[in-house]
């Protein structure tokens, strides 16, 4: 099975930027969506931006504007450019995968942290 790891998490300050990389130990052109969630202390797991294998995207509300997903499956990767970071931003990031035309199974990372302090 094909394993997800995130890299690029950080602390950071207000309005700062940080760009995450998933790398994949395998093909991605597969997995129909490649995400990126975000969990909170105390909240749960939430999408923030997704890449599909057609070519599009689509991202949050509380994001949208801010952040850019971008996918490369020539070399295995989603990247999650974050602008304008704000306080409410601070989270563990998970890489997501998912794939399956009748059912629905998903990969996930082992997270990688970000903080925004102000």
């Amino acid at each position: 099975q094909v394993q997800l790891v995130e890299s690029g998490g950080s602390s950071v300050e207000v309005g700062g930027s940080l760009k995450l990389t998933c790398t994949a130990s395998g093909s991605i052109s597969g997995f129909t969506g490649m995400s990126w969630y975000r969990q909170a202390p105390g909240k749960t797991r939430d999408l923030v931006a997704t890449a599909f294998s057609s070519g599009s995207t689509h991202y949050v509300r509380a994001v949208k504007g801010r952040f850019t997903i971008s996918r490369d499956n020539l070399n295995r990767v989603i990247h999650l450019q974050m602008n304008n970071l704000k306080p409410e931003d601070t989270a563990v990031y998970y890489c997501n995968a998912d794939y399956g035309a009748f059912e629905r199974f998903e990969i996930w990372g082992q997270g990688t942290q970000v903080t925004v302090s102000s």
